[in-house]
């Protein structure tokens, strides 16, 4: 679930980030028309980032979903932002003396495209690309992005999602400090979580901390969502926090202090209500714990994948590797 995170300060990176994507893709099973496609996107989104925010950031992820094999692509920038995207997404539109084909183009070409922007204060562009595109399932939508440390390849945070019967259960492990040994914590988390896929989150959480002794620990929480019985059940242990919205009101869950597989003097399942058009906000400490949705009013409307980018863009702390994680209900 690691992003490659890529910075684009000015032109010659846009060459850099279509190459990184194009040798992603086809590492990942893409034929030729499809990495022609990601190539496409990835080379719009950077070329926007210099030419109207003056530089920005670009995360790439490989993943599979129930459709194949996806590439996603999130362009992040602080800029001066677009104040009308209908009309930025139609071709012939321009702030800058271009040919205005940018954002229609990568929307024509991507399976799923969405777009965040303020004005001032930024845009931010999801564009997935999947193999066998078609309908989105229903039911609980879950997504997010995880940026390593920066200066370090592997991250030391990893979060997993379960899907059955109406449920989303979602896991997130930070390894203690970061790099490999972090990386190895948070993989064994992972590794245990996926081992056995029911039971309650306390029950994963304590099968989790038995297997992580052998390492150097790790923050870890899961969140059971289940949308038919109304309630969402909460298990950790470390600073993993994670934030209930719904009906316009926050609700903070509580997570007991410890370190799995070394310190877990309690490890509690608390119940919280989840109401249709909820969401469930879950991160590592990379992100700053007083993070708000005051500024970005619609954001948490949209996919899953774009409103954790946007809070990382905005809220992390930028000295540790950051996870978010966004539970989207049906509204």
């Amino acid at each position: 679930m690691n992003h490659d995170r890529l910075d684009i300060g000015d032109s010659s990176a846009v060459g850099q980030a279509r190459r990184r994507a194009a040798d992603l893709a086809t590492d990942s099973g893409f034929g030729d028309t499809d990495v022609g496609r990601i190539s496409l996107i990835v080379t719009e989104v950077a070329t926007n980032l210099v030419k109207h925010a003056g530089g920005g950031e670009i995360l790439l992820r490989a993943a599979k979903d129930t459709r194949g094999n996806t590439i996603d692509v999130l362009a992040l920038d602080s800029g001066p932002g677009i104040a009308d995207i209908t009309a930025a997404l139609r071709d012939g539109f321009s702030s800058a003396g271009s040919t205005g084909t940018g954002l229609g183009a990568i929307a024509r070409t991507a399976s799923l495209f969405e777009c965040y922007s303020r004005a001032p204060g930024g845009t931010a562009v999801f564009a997935r690309v999947s193999s066998a595109p078609g309908p989105a399932e229903p039911g609980l939508l879950v997504d997010g992005v995880n940026v390593a440390y920066p200066g370090e390849v592997v991250s030391g945070d990893t979060w997993a999602v379960q899907h059955r019967a109406g449920k989303a259960t979602v896991l997130i492990a930070d390894g203690l400090g970061h790099g490999p040994f972090a990386h190895e914590a948070a993989s064994a988390a992972a590794r245990a979580f996926d081992s056995e896929p029911s039971g309650s989150p306390a029950k994963a959480l304590e099968r989790i901390h038995a297997a992580l002794r052998p390492t150097r620990g790790a923050a870890v929480a899961i969140a059971e969502v289940d949308a038919g019985r109304g309630i969402v059940r909460f298990a950790g242990l470390g600073n993993i926090a994670g934030t209930i919205v719904a009906d316009g009101a926050t609700r903070s869950v509580v997570s007991h202090h410890g370190t799995a597989g070394h310190d877990a003097r309690r490890i509690q399942e608390f119940t919280y209500p989840w109401s249709a058009g909820a969401r469930l906000v879950l991160h590592s400490d990379g992100l700053l714990t007083h993070w708000t949705l005051d500024t970005h009013p619609g954001l948490l409307a949209k996919h899953p994948a774009l409103a954790a980018a946007v809070l990382y863009r905005d809220f992390r702390r930028g000295r540790d590797d950051t996870t978010v994680v966004v539970v989207k209900g049906a509204a």
